[in-house]
């Protein structure tokens, strides 16, 4: 191992020497730089190497590069660049290949390596170290795209990026992505030809020698590659996405129009498609001398959105499904969140919106999110009734939905409409008890609000008997706060008693009882032992910050603190794994007064 670190030093010599000779660096530097890359040798030829020995060797090396750059910079020397940095590039590049060797998995490692290879101008090696990371790593299409762009746009080889993408093809034949990228690449490359062709007739140069051809210039490459990926890619929103490729360059209006009346004539039983239709309508030219006013303009948008609609209503004719009505809610939406200082315009289209939600809603076909939406633009323009009966009718279209149930008798509860608490009877009923925690705690705020104490501690209860268990324990730490404040301490002392032996039992239930007897006049230190002592019996084996609380408490002005290395022996008995020494470091800094 030494031989081969002294071996790789002495061929370091040359271009230290030429660093010291040409002024870069001084021979005290050069000798620190002989010291620190021997360490770095040694930990690379130990039995046992870690990469970030490599990493760490490569930063060095990296480092050495930029500071050479900046002092050429600084004393204006840009000779001998073969003899120095040459050499150490090459040096980098053989690390580099010694780590990706041995963590060839390590897909971050081999693109820091055509990083590097990209900053420091040594992009004949990008295309070797693409090479051998795609014979490793064949199975992630992202990188045969960054294989076939750096082909493309570092080495300008068309025809390499061509065959790279071909290859791509091969291992992944239906990846959405690799055919856009493929699609982009040959419109990108028609588009570099055009220009080429342009500036040399602009030069009035002889075209003989160089061929242009018609089909290629036209965007033909990129037509047959859209019929190979539509032949086996059924997406609508695969083919908009390849259209709104198209659409980037200014020559492709009859591809556009090809693959426009391939959607049109394939697709109609899609919902993207139409509602790509649709939206096209926006961008029709304009009528001209209107759009010079304010009301001219709101004119010119509101006939754009009525077609756009005529668009959408010959959708729902032919494809009355869920996805259909949410692309043309989604639209109408939309267009109502835009500003505009035109009334009528803002007017149409909140009617139109709720008109579309109404008609959606009849149909059973309107997703669950929109009822929300639904319900606060009713609210908004003071349609109570309305409201209340939309709440009403989302229950029973979507009757497992806890959010559906919240929201709706929310709206009811502000409204004051409808039998709420049978509301909430029904409502539990219907959902899945494991996701009803939110509704038991709706019911809680509005019983305490607006029923007697005695309808209230029935409701708790019911909670307290739920087979779920976080709403029994949820409903019991409620159950402590409510008795507190409707009958003072001597209640949650007894409400307390009678909970504490039946679990399920959480921590905040018993933290809570301890908050609330600290708050007493006169606390009791006994009774405050005995609910520490009853959370440990619980919790005692894996919470270490109970059992802090608990000697802080010893600690305090009503404790003993003589009773601290008692609590201490016993949480070092009692707690397990990683507790213990979260325990044992915290109770350190407490000794130490640093918590």
């Amino acid at each position: 191992m030494a031989e081969i670190v002294q071996q790789r030093i002495e061929d370091r010599i040359p271009e230290l020497e030429q660093l010291e000779r040409v002024g870069l660096f001084t021979k005290k530097e050069v000798k620190t730089i002989i010291k620190r890359v021997t360490a770095l040798e040694y930990k690379l030829h130990r039995l046992i190497v870690n990469k970030e020995d490599f990493i760490g060797y490569i930063q060095y090396e990296i480092n050495i590069l930029e500071l050479i750059k900046k002092r050429r910079a600084h004393i204006h020397y840009q000779f001998k660049k073969e003899d120095i940095e040459f050499p150490i590039i090459q040096r980098i590049n053989g690390i580099f290949r010694r780590a990706t060797n041995k963590w060839k998995d390590d897909v971050q490692l081999w693109l820091s390596h055509i990083a590097f290879c990209k900053k420091w101008a040594t992009k004949g090696q990008i295309s070797k170290v693409f090479s051998t990371m795609l014979a490793i790593h064949s199975d992630k299409p992202a990188l045969w795209i960054m294989a076939a762009k750096s082909e493309l746009e570092d080495r300008n080889s068309s025809e390499s990026a061509r065959h790279l993408f071909l290859r791509a093809l091969r291992f992944h034949p239906d990846s959405k992505k690799v055919y856009q990228e493929y699609f982009r690449m040959e419109l990108l490359h028609c588009e570099k030809l055009r220009i080429q062709k342009a500036q040399l007739e602009k030069a009035e140069m002889d075209l003989g020698e160089y061929e242009f051809s018609p089909e290629i210039l036209a965007g033909k490459l990129a037509e047959v590659v859209y019929k190979d990926a539509t032949g086996k890619i059924k997406d609508a929103e695969f083919i908009i996405s390849l259209l709104n490729i198209a659409a980037i360059f200014n020559f492709t209006k009859e591809l556009q129009d090809f693959v426009l009346q391939d959607l049109q004539t394939n697709y109609t039983q899609d919902s993207s498609t139409w509602d790509f239709m649709a939206k096209r309508e926006l961008k029709a030219p304009g009528a001209g001398e209107e759009l010079q006013t304010a009301q001219g303009r709101a004119s010119d948008i509101q006939r754009r959105e009525e077609r756009c609609c005529q668009v959408y209503e010959e959708g729902i004719k032919s494809l009355n499904t869920e996805p259909m009505w949410t692309c043309y809610v989604a639209f109408c939406f939309e267009r109502l969140k835009r500003k505009t200082n035109v009334h009528e315009l803002k007017e149409k289209r909140q009617k139109r919106l709720l008109e579309v939600l109404q008609r959606a809603h009849d149909a059973s076909l309107l997703k669950e999110n929109y009822y929300k939406n639904w319900l606060q633009i009713l609210l908004s323009l003071g349609d109570a009734e309305g409201a209340a009966s939309v709440a009403m009718t989302a229950t029973q279209h979507y009757s497992q939905s806890v959010s559906m149930w919240s929201l709706s008798l929310q709206t009811l509860m502000q409204l004051e409409s409808g039998d709420i608490s049978k509301l909430f009877q029904d409502a539990l009923t219907h959902v899945n008890p494991k996701e009803s925690l939110p509704l038991w705690q709706l019911q809680f705020q509005w019983s305490t609000a607006n029923q007697s104490p005695e309808e209230t501690e029935a409701i708790i209860k019911r909670g307290l008997l739920s087979a779920v268990p976080a709403v029994a324990m949820e409903m019991k730490e409620r159950y402590l706060d409510w008795s507190y404040s409707s009958g003072g301490y001597k209640k949650v002392r007894k409400t307390f008693t009678s909970l504490q032996e039946i679990r399920p039992l959480s921590k905040a239930f018993f933290t809570r009882m301890i908050q609330i007897e600290k708050e007493q006049e006169m606390p009791k230190i006994n009774n405050l032992r005995d609910y520490y002592e009853r959370a440990l019996q619980e919790f005692g084996t894996t919470d270490d910050d109970l059992w802090l609380q608990y000697i802080q408490e010893e600690l305090g002005p009503l404790g003993q603190p003589e009773n601290c290395a008692k609590i201490h022996w016993r949480a070092m008995k009692f707690l397990e794994g990683e507790s213990v020494e979260r325990f044992v470091s915290k109770y350190t800094l407490l000794q130490t007064g640093h918590l």
